[in-house]
């Protein structure tokens, strides 16, 4: 088993590791997502996003392992930090480096593995974002630039910690949080050739609501129905208040035909909420849909646009 090398820039390197303040933080639903998402797109039984201290491994974001952290000289990615490129490790067994690394001969028996260094806005390497199978693959040129462009989404996201992509209200994505990630979701769908879905909701009555009970029960009527759609919508679909009363979802690989019957088990729910907190008034919206074709890609901004005047047809009627 060969070590990681220790980058020459080492010390300036921790100092902008530090200075984001995400070293044994809280896990993120930002970071989160990603993993996720990396995990499907790949189908691979791991995924993280790894940051690097002096002497370990620390995992921001954590699918199909059940620990926090590991050795630095013990690490995978560590390897990945000090190259300038995406490491892949298409058969462990048969790398000189890891083929008797102690997660390589025990649990999990990682027998492949590639990994993507992650760099501050000001271009230190700090971590990975890396998957890992139990079985040997082979990995395409266009799956290292998949796995490369979902690395850039995690750097954005570490470059928008500090300028609020979260709405202080709900909890979800605002505005520039959801137009960040979801250019690059799109660009990963026009790669790969998947249709994706926006779904634009906006509120029924929400400004009678205010007007009629006070604008704290109109923070409550936001936040109950941010929170359902989080609930009701999967784990990798990206969830955003856009502004007022107005959200919307990103689903990647789903037509809007597949869509319409969850929408349709989404309104009996809504349905049931009005019912058994017995309000004086209902939480009810309106829904614009658009599909993102591959074919004939369409900007974000494009398709917002296109589900906003669906949406407020269907409010018309």
């Amino acid at each position: 088993m060969k070590k990681p090398d220790i980058p020459i820039n080492e010390i300036a390197r921790l100092q902008a590791l530090h200075h984001l303040d995400l070293l044994d933080s809280e896990p993120e639903e930002r970071f989160d997502r990603l993993t996720r998402m990396a995990k499907r797109m790949f189908q691979v039984p791991i995924a993280l996003v790894t940051l690097f201290d002096g002497e370990r491994q620390w995992f921001k974001s954590c699918f199909g392992v059940n620990i926090s952290e590991t050795s630095r000289d013990i690490s995978f990615c560590g390897h990945a930090i000090s190259d300038v490129k995406t490491l892949v490790v298409p058969n462990t067994l048969a790398d000189e480096r890891f083929f008797d690394n102690p997660f390589v001969t025990d649990d999990p028996k990682v027998r492949f593995y590639a990994g993507a260094p992650i760099k501050t806005p000001s271009g230190f390497a700090i971590g990975t974002l890396c998957i890992l199978d139990t079985v040997p693959r082979i990995f395409h040129p266009e799956d290292v630039e998949m796995l490369e462009d979902m690395a850039r989404m995690v750097e954005r996201e570490i470059a928008a910690i500090q300028l609020a992509t979260m709405d202080e209200l709900t909890a979800v994505s605002n505005r520039r949080g959801f137009y960040l990630i979801a250019e690059h979701s799109l660009s990963l769908c026009l790669r790969v050739k998947s249709p994706a879905t926006i779904a634009i909701f906006d509120l029924n009555k929400f400004k009678e609501i205010n007007d009629t009970y006070g604008h704290a029960e109109g923070d409550k009527v936001l936040m109950v129905f941010a929170r359902e759609l989080q609930r009701f919508f999967r784990e990798s679909d990206l969830v955003a208040r856009l502004g007022g009363d107005e959200f919307g979802v990103l689903l990647l690989n789903t037509r809007p035909v597949q869509l319409e019957p969850i929408l349709a088990k989404f309104d009996l729910e809504l349905q049931r909420i009005n019912t058994e907190q017995v309000l004086n008034y209902e939480i009810t919206y309106s829904v614009g849909l658009a599909t993102f074709n591959p074919a004939q890609p369409q900007t974000i901004h494009q398709l917002v646009e296109d589900a906003d005047e669906q949406m407020y047809r269907n409010k018309g009627q």
